[in-house]
């Protein structure tokens, strides 16, 4: 082989030798990169972990506060509760004796020429004993009433108003001109509810025409 080719040889492969050398440089660089990202993770990771620490190494004034404030929220949830299971049996704690009383509503009404059969007659013209017993019966009604109204007791409207499944009980049909379709034109039996609960609803005829 001639001097010239050898020498070309030598040359090519030390042309080469960089290429392969300046590979590992860029694989040593991004391993390089890689450990300095891994390392600002650990540092951001150690710099969370810090910030929690640093929470939990409050002081024992704010770690009292803080337990104070949350005592103090579950308190007043209690008294919340405790408040309305009160209000609950003082309002309906009362339901089953107003339950019994309301047949003796209806037999003084009627009694007294109420209106739950509807349009009611003239009254005939009663002596003046009679009236003076009428009028004391009405007087010890009305007392009746009050007392039941001031525990809640309140009439659910019925004669002339718009049918309502949720308070009142249809037990017939009417068909009369007085009253549009779908309006009371009858009250059996009047309705009551109860510090807004329905305890009795009203027995009704619907018209229908």
């Amino acid at each position: 082989m001639s001097e010239e080719k050898k020498k070309k040889i030598k040359i090519e492969d030390f042309n080469e030798k960089p290429e392969e050398v300046s590979g590992e440089d860029e694989t040593e660089e991004a391993a390089e990169a890689e450990a300095e990202a891994e390392n600002e993770n650990a540092e951001e990771s150690t710099e969370a972990q810090n910030a929690e620490a640093a929470k939990e190494e409050a002081s024992p004034e704010e770690v009292e506060s803080e337990r104070y404030m949350r005592l103090m929220a579950e308190f007043q949830n209690f008294k919340r509760r405790a408040a309305k299971e009160k209000s609950d049996i003082h309002a309906f704690a009362n339901e089953r004796i107003v339950n019994d009383l309301l047949p003796v509503v209806d037999n003084f009404e009627r009694a007294l020429g109420g209106e739950t059969e509807g349009a009611g007659a003239e009254a005939p013209e009663l002596s003046e004993e009679v009236a003076n017993y009428a009028k004391g019966m009405e007087l010890i009604f009305t007392q009746l009433k009050t007392a039941l109204e001031k525990a809640g007791l309140k009439e659910i409207e019925a004669l002339g108003a718009d049918f309502d499944p949720n308070y009142h009980n249809a037990v017939m049909t009417d068909s009369t001109d007085e009253y549009e379709d779908g309006k009371i034109s009858k009250v059996m039996q009047k309705g009551y509810t109860l510090n807004d609960r329905v305890i009795r609803p009203s027995m009704v005829a619907v018209n229908k025409r």
